[in-house]
């Protein structure tokens, strides 16, 4: 019997295996409004028999995007567009669907990745950008306004008005980001943390508004619904948070009802110098899985399914997270499944294109 393709349950939440479709921004929103090209992206994702399917990082505000492209919930127009592409899914796929909040702090007010990802100039339509300390992303970069509690304030709101309308969308579960160098995961660093008042300085104190937003969206969340978060286990820099800040992070979030943590890392700094290769983010997963009682997503270069079977039975993650896999074939899990000898679902007019289906003497 396959592990990766054996059930699991997040609080109500059923789901087929321990496939999921990671977040991927795709920065074509119209004034964050969601259209013709996430139904086709997130459609045929739903298509494919992934146990989860995520929406890309849906912003929760204006000042919150990194680029004029992405996805946003903070308004009536985004929460329709949305629905649209949902409901899709809902209707016709074989997979759950989860959306991922976000603010992207002092790494918004940028091009998209294909026109080089830099920072917007003013007259390109650049906006003020925040974060916990007035230090910019790299030294070239725009300095962002320092968030005082009042804006603090305004952010919380915003990510509980943005889990509100989630709620209303029907989705099966949540996830913050709180990684890759964005605004939860700016507290966090003490790279991109320098204050001095209850929010900066020691671990606890870096992890108090990040938590505080959690409790805020737990708070107006479901109870029989799972909530998770995204977080980077280390900044690979120098200095930078560390895996052991990241255990004890992950074991405050388990305390206040989270239910699966996503294990990423870097993003924070542009010094960073990521060690790349085949499952190179699996071991954090596992050193958090270690010291935590919930589930563990494993992300990052994760391609073929006798690796991600290996990541699932061998205990280093609950789950597998797969993007540009999952984009390279939307049948990844189709295909996965045949290799290891597994069953998994298929949509009922795609039913006859499963092998053991149209081998069969059946009359055309």
């Amino acid at each position: 019997m396959s592990a990766l393709f054996s059930p699991i349950k997040l609080r109500d939440l059923a789901l087929s295996n321990r496939v999921v479709v990671s977040p991927m921004c795709q920065y074509v929103a119209r004034d964050g409004c969601m259209h013709d090209w996430h139904l086709m992206h997130l459609g045929q994702f739903a298509m494919g028999a992934a146990g989860l399917v995520f929406t890309e990082a849906v912003h929760v505000s204006a000042v919150g995007r990194i680029t004029a492209g992405c996805a946003g919930l903070w308004t009536d127009e985004q929460e329709a567009a949305m629905a649209r592409i949902v409901d899709f899914c809902r209707t016709w796929g074989v997979a759950r669907m989860g959306v991922q909040l976000a603010h992207a702090g002092r790494k918004a007010s940028c091009h998209v990745p294909l026109d080089g990802g830099r920072p917007l100039a003013p007259e390109e339509g650049a906006w003020q950008t925040v974060a916990p300390s007035p230090v910019p992303y790299a030294e070239d970069w725009p300095v962002p306004e320092a968030l005082e509690t009042s804006g603090m304030a305004k952010v919380k709101a915003e990510f509980v008005s943005a889990a509100e309308r989630c709620l209303r969308l029907g989705v099966d579960t949540m996830e913050l980001h709180a990684g890759h160098g964005y605004l939860l995961n700016q507290f966090f660093s003490p790279l991109s943390n320098h204050r001095t008042d209850m929010y900066g300085g020691s671990l606890e104190n870096r992890t108090r508004f990040p938590l505080e937003i959690f409790d805020a969206v737990r708070a107006v969340w479901p109870e029989n619904r799972p909530l998770g978060i995204r977080v980077s286990a280390v900044d690979w820099v120098e200095g930078g948070s560390t895996l052991d800040d990241t255990i004890a992070f992950s074991q405050a979030l388990e305390a206040r009802g989270c239910d699966y943590i996503d294990i990423t890392s870097g993003g924070v700094d542009a010094r960073q110098r990521i060690k790349t290769g085949p499952g190179y983010q699996v071991g954090f997963a596992r050193a958090v899985r270690q010291a935590v009682g919930i589930p563990v997503m494993a992300v990052g270069m994760i391609t073929d399914a006798e690796q991600a079977e290996a990541v699932i039975a061998g205990g280093d993650a609950d789950f597998v997270m797969l993007a540009r896999g999952m984009m390279d074939d939307p049948r990844w899990a189709w295909h996965a499944a045949r290799t290891l000898g597994a069953e998994t679902d298929y949509p009922d007019q795609y039913v006859r294109c499963r092998p053991d289906y149209w081998t069969r003497d059946r009359k055309v």
